[in-house]
């Protein structure tokens, strides 16, 4: 198949409360819409399921169905609200965090939680239909300048395909420094998969009390219930028990924890939700792009939350400690930096294949 791509721009003036038929290309199609509250909304779909997607904000992935099943977290938002800070309007499925700063602010931070890309005004968005050596797609891009005189000046391109006959789709970030001068960053891909009840967790990342990071430090956003600490000191002494996700575990309001992640031959690390019927919720990223990886898990009543695995480049604690520990890096005058993640839904006979590639991963160690 000859690769090609056709890129058709998008402009508020075309979205209405009424959804609407924008594009369709075989089994690969584009609506829009807007939500009762006014945020712009794309849908797109294929055979096996839909992405809704906000072009005008953050580019964010606001919900994922596939196989009959909403993928994403619960949450107290039925729909986007616009022009609201990050806790005003949380509840999408993938949401782009940074990129000057990134984390739960410290009391010496003045960024605020998880940086200006989240909720992110993009001027220009631009549907996709194309092919490539996986096949056909239809995606959504666009672009986003974030300038601060004497500061800041880069430019953030996002792009996610969707596959026809697939429930994996790709999500790409670009960033290009503008500037004549260094520009440090930091960045998490922040996916957020709906827990399910004795679902299990199988990623290539060891899990011991030596290599996994829990995170015991309230930060001043988290109201804490009785009993919280103590379940974070058990969890820190054995990890392991957080695999499966019981009932009874109390991940109330948040579980935070670091993962070091191992890759296959072709440089891709892998996590996986196996849900009770075999099947699976999936993570693919690369750790030579995003080389930390943050566990997030909240199940308190009114929502209900598994970052299985949020790919970044630097822990969530926020400008000032991970600076001090390391993790905040430079981006050249001029230079670019990409990240590549393959996301969705895997089959009971493709997650099964799966748990077999990451044993191997692991007993290689």
């Amino acid at each position: 198949m000859t690769n090609f791509e056709t890129r058709i721009d998008l402009y508020p003036g075309l979205f209405t409360e009424r959804e609407k038929p924008f594009l369709q290309a075989g089994p690969l199609a584009a609506s829009v819409f807007q939500f009762s509250t006014g945020v712009c909304a794309v849908r797109l779909q294929n055979e096996l399921g839909a992405l809704v997607m906000l072009p005008f904000q953050g580019q964010q992935i606001w919900s994922a169905e596939f196989g009959n099943r909403n993928l994403t977290m619960k949450s107290v938002f039925p729909e986007p609200r616009p022009n609201q800070p990050y806790l005003g309007t949380y509840g999408g499925f993938f949401l782009h965090c940074g990129f000057t700063a990134m984390g739960a602010p410290g009391k010496n931070d003045t960024h605020s939680l998880h940086g200006e890309l989240p909720n992110a005004a993009y001027s220009h968005a631009h549907l996709v239909i194309g092919s490539d050596n996986k096949g056909a797609y239809i995606g959504l891009g666009g672009k986003y300048q974030h300038t601060a005189a004497l500061n800041y000046n880069y430019l953030a391109a996002p792009l996610v395909k969707l596959y026809a006959g697939s429930a994996l789709f790709n999500v790409a970030l670009k960033v290009t420094n503008l500037r004549r001068v260094e520009l440090e960053y930091m960045y998490m891909a922040h996916i957020n998969f709906r827990p399910v009840d004795n679902g299990r967790l199988v990623y290539c990342a060891p899990c011991t009390p030596e290599t996994v990071s829990v995170r015991k430090d309230i930060p001043t956003h988290i109201k804490v219930p009785a009993g919280y600490r103590e379940f974070v000191e058990e969890i820190a002494r054995n990890p392991a028990s957080h695999n499966v996700l019981k009932p009874g575990l109390s991940f109330n309001p948040e579980l935070v924890m670091m993962l070091a992640y191992l890759s296959d031959e072709a440089g891709w690390a892998h996590s996986m939700q196996i849900l009770p019927d075999g099947t699976a919720d999936y993570v693919a990223h690369r750790p030579e792009q995003l080389d930390k990886v943050v566990r997030w898990i909240a199940r308190p009543a009114d929502h209900d939350a598994l970052g299985l695995a949020l790919p970044a480049t630097a822990g969530p604690e926020g400008y000032t400690v991970e600076k001090s520990k390391g993790n905040v890096k430079v981006l050249a005058a001029h230079g670019e930096w990409q990240a590549d993640l393959e996301i969705g839904a895997l089959s009971a006979g493709e997650a099964q294949a799966m748990e077999g590639k990451i044993a191997k991963i692991l007993a290689q160690a």
